[in-house]
């Protein structure tokens, strides 16, 4: 069975729209689009060089296609991303030039591609694609990039639709500039209990 990461750059309330650039994702009059700039620094760079390794990806429509028209032109930068099999969730999409794409529709089908062999799938951007794998509880592992400022609106990466899951912390990381790269792991079902009592 192979595992399914989400790699996500998020602020304190949960934002993870445009992190990238101005024009990376304006839907929904988002004007805040490369909020990330400001907050890198070494330790920020060598985090994400060791994200970049070849991988296969698990994408929504909406990310593959802002990546579709930059990635295959900027090798040099990532050549994982154009190494690797991507498998894009689209209901409307089948065929794409960008080599190693596959399209998938459902859910079963997302289901099927985990319970397959092969390598562990990496999932970024891809609002919509999240909710849906945290729905169904197919989420093995959770790379985050919490940024210190609030954007108030935007696409966020968790939906009141997520099925409730604890996750424990493996490795953290503060940068200079105050972002914390953490990483959690599925740890099985949420438990409770009253505080001082």
């Amino acid at each position: 069975m192979r595992k399914i990461t989400v790699l996500s750059m998020i602020t304190l309330d949960g934002v993870m729209q445009a992190p990238g650039g101005p024009k990376e994702d304006r839907s929904g009059g988002f004007k805040y689009g490369g909020w990330t700039e400001p907050y890198g620094d070494e330790a920020y760079g060598r985090a994400v060089q060791k994200e970049l390794k070849p991988a296969e990806y698990l994408l929504g429509r909406k990310t593959f296609e802002i990546w579709e028209g930059f990635w295959p032109h900027h090798k040099d930068f990532w050549p994982g991303i154009n190494k690797g099999t991507k498998y894009i969730m689209s209901k409307t999409r089948i065929d794409s030039d960008w080599q190693k794409t596959v399209f998938i529709k459902s859910i079963a089908d997302i289901k099927k591609l985990k319970n397959s062999k092969g390598p562990n799938i990496q999932v970024w951007g891809s609002s919509e694609l999240i909710h849906l794998l945290l729905k169904n509880d197919l989420i093995d592992e959770l790379r985050l990039k919490i940024h210190p400022l609030i954007l108030g609106k935007g696409k966020k990466l968790f939906s009141n639709d997520s099925i409730p899951a604890a996750f424990f912390l493996v490795k953290s990381l503060v940068t200079t500039k105050g972002v914390i790269l953490a990483n959690y792991k599925r740890a099985g079902k949420v438990k409770t209990g009253s505080i001082g009592v």
